[in-house]
């Protein structure tokens, strides 16, 4: 009655050979494909935690300590940080420092966006694999019936509706197996999204703020220097 873990895997498996024979060349294309959004959607999990997508605690300590005007406590603060924001506060402030500001703000637009060219490597594949898995079990769903319909027309006066039955059941497995393939791409593809936009918009505040601080201390600086 119960089956041991072995036979459970063998079982699994054995279906899994019927699903992929039943299918036809469809299945097999959107079983590549799940084997590679799975990879993609591992990848950029890991990707995203060694750049610090989900950290900016320390960027957040150091910007109020950057508007009151310590410059250099604001960078010691974030300079042995591996975070992305940590990292774009950093080359903005250098930026600032060692750059006239029209420049400066160039400088860190540009290091801005290769930041987020980072961030956003591999999203274009899962994008692919949602808009393409569907598509090739409709594909697969329409050669199926095809076949079926052959079968029976082939079949004459000894035709089964049984026949027909089951060659339309074989067909609709590529549909199902596409559409679950590109559902958790979609939404795989959705939220590393938001977290890009989420540095898209930390990444603006950041500098926004940083080069509104350089304003400030240049106007407070001018009374001084006009005395």
């Amino acid at each position: 009655m119960f089956e041991t873990f072995p036979q459970q895997i063998n079982s699994l498996l054995n279906a899994s050979g019927v699903f992929l024979k039943d299918g036809g060349p469809s299945i097999w294309a959107i079983a590549a494909l799940s084997v590679l959004g799975l990879t993609v959607v591992l990848w950029k999990l890991w990707r995203l935690v060694v750049i610090g997508a989900w950290g900016g605690r320390r960027v957040a300590q150091a910007l109020p300590v950057l508007e009151a005007g310590n410059t250099q406590q604001a960078q010691r603060m974030i300079r042995q940080k591996r975070g992305v924001r940590s990292r774009f506060l950093n080359a903005a402030l250098t930026a600032r420092e060692t750059l006239p500001l029209h420049d400066a703000r160039e400088e860190t637009t540009r290091i801005a966006k290769t930041h987020l060219n980072a961030a956003s490597a591999g999203l274009r594949i899962l994008e692919l694999i949602s808009t393409i898995a569907p598509l090739l079990g409709l594909l697969g769903t329409v050669l199926g019936m095809i076949a079926a319909f052959q079968a029976l027309q082939d079949s004459g006066s000894r035709a089964d509706p049984a026949i027909l039955a089951g060659g339309i059941w074989e067909a609709l497995l590529t549909t199902a197996a596409g559409m679950a393939v590109a559902i958790p791409a979609s939404f795989a593809l959705t939220w590393f999204e938001s977290v890009v936009d989420r540095i898209r918009q930390d990444f603006e505040d950041i500098a926004a703020r940083v080069f509104v601080a350089e304003s400030k201390s240049t106007a407070a600086a001018m009374p001084l220097a006009a005395e």
